[in-house]
């Protein structure tokens, strides 16, 4: 495998510093989503940039994604489709999955985004709007097929049905759902869902349909239709709970050392004494905390690696450290230890904080300096 290193979004050195190394590897998300696009079958693959890549950077990663061939992103607000815009030649298609506040339409429509029309207000503004100005704007809608979140209610839906002059000003891109339990692929709620879209979609305009999510796409070719929207899986987090993860890891995360003490047997360590040395003990402090993203539920619970070796977060996780136990590991201030990586991978680092990947991800914070590097294996495309 090689890689190519760009630059770093912020630079140790003269500048300071930072206490982590945040690095995304953009070869293994183009690969990542090649991967997602042979799963799909004929069905084009999106890419779900809200929430700034899911906290990687969606500056870099969005251009990665669509040089990897991806054509439509979705993020969840106006404003981040105006952030998501320059990074993108201009026929990229985006879609805002929240839909629109009141008031948003005019720019909205001015920049040629298109929303996610989630409600009749939305959908009557969007029309109003479209008829003020002598044209059909495009736009998706979604109907709630059983997650009672965003999405026109069945009833809203038959009554469109019976009044389709309410799309006039409205051009009908996508008509789409949200799957509530695809990670549980044995969950009666898949089959009750796709049952539920396939019956409401059918009194819509003709479009394309979009239902599948990362795990949606690991259900079944019957779950797939015109457009699948993954999200963890293109950032390397496993679709499917309790399943072997079939995405390379995308993120790796190092903190670097502060500290290394001794303390006797009956030393309290960290905030609260909330863990007690039980015998003389090594630790090591790093310079990582929840202020950075690293959750304090991870405390007394998770661990950091160095050279394979575990180092087991020993109190509770402060503000801007947290201690490990460090053994006879040969640590000093300003070595890297790993927190997510080929040792503790994305999915191992959540369940040891009681959470899941998504938030390990979209909770890692600014102060960390950004690597992005673009590593290629053989096969792969130029």
């Amino acid at each position: 495998m090689n890689a190519t290193l760009l630059p770093p979004a912020v630079h140790g050195g003269s500048t300071g510093s930072p206490g982590g190394v945040l690095t995304v590897d953009l070869g293994a998300l183009a690969r990542n989503h090649r991967r997602l696009a042979e799963r799909a079958g004929g069905a084009a693959v999106a890419g779900v940039v809200k929430a700034d890549a899911y906290g990687l950077g969606v500056a870099a990663v969005a251009p990665a994604l669509h040089a990897a061939g991806c054509r439509t992103f979705f993020v969840a607000h106006l404003a981040e489709a105006l952030r998501l815009r320059p990074a993108l030649p201009g026929e990229a298609e985006i879609f805002v999955l929240n839909g629109l506040l009141p008031g948003d339409e005019p720019l909205c429509a001015a920049s040629g985004f298109r929303p996610v029309l989630n409600s009749g207000e939305q959908l009557d503004a969007w029309g109003a709007l479209g008829r003020a100005l002598g044209r059909a704007l495009p736009a998706a809608i979604q109907v709630d097929s059983g997650m009672s979140r965003l999405g026109l209610a069945p009833g809203e839906v038959a009554g469109l049905v019976g009044d389709p002059s309410r799309l006039d000003g409205i051009e009908t891109v996508l008509v789409m759902s949200h799957l509530a339990c695809a990670d549980e692929p044995d969950h009666p709620a898949n089959a009750a869902q796709l049952a539920a879209f396939e019956a409401l979609a059918a009194g819509l305009p003709a479009a394309r349909r979009s239902l599948a999510n990362s795990a949606g796409l690991f259900l079944g070719d019957r779950f797939r239709f015109d457009l699948a929207r993954p999200g963890i899986a293109l950032y390397g987090g496993a679709p499917t709970s309790g399943r072997p993860n079939p995405m390379e890891p995308v993120v790796r995360l190092d903190a670097r050392v502060i500290q290394v003490r001794e303390v006797p047997a009956g030393a309290g360590i960290g905030y609260g004494f909330a863990a007690v040395a039980e015998r003389p003990m090594r630790l090591a402090t790093l310079s990582v905390g929840y202020a950075d993203g690293w959750l304090r539920a991870s405390g007394n619970r998770g661990a950091a690696f160095f050279r394979g070796r575990r180092l087991p977060i020993t109190g509770r996780v402060s503000m801007d450290s947290i201690i490990v136990e460090a053994g006879d590991a040969p640590l000093g201030a300003g070595v890297l230890v790993e927190l997510i990586g080929p040792d503790a991978t994305l999915d191992a680092a959540a369940a040891a904080a009681g959470t899941i990947s998504y938030e390990i991800l979209t909770a890692l914070g600014h102060r960390y300096e950004r690597r992005y590097v673009t590593t290629t294996i053989e096969g792969d495309r130029p």
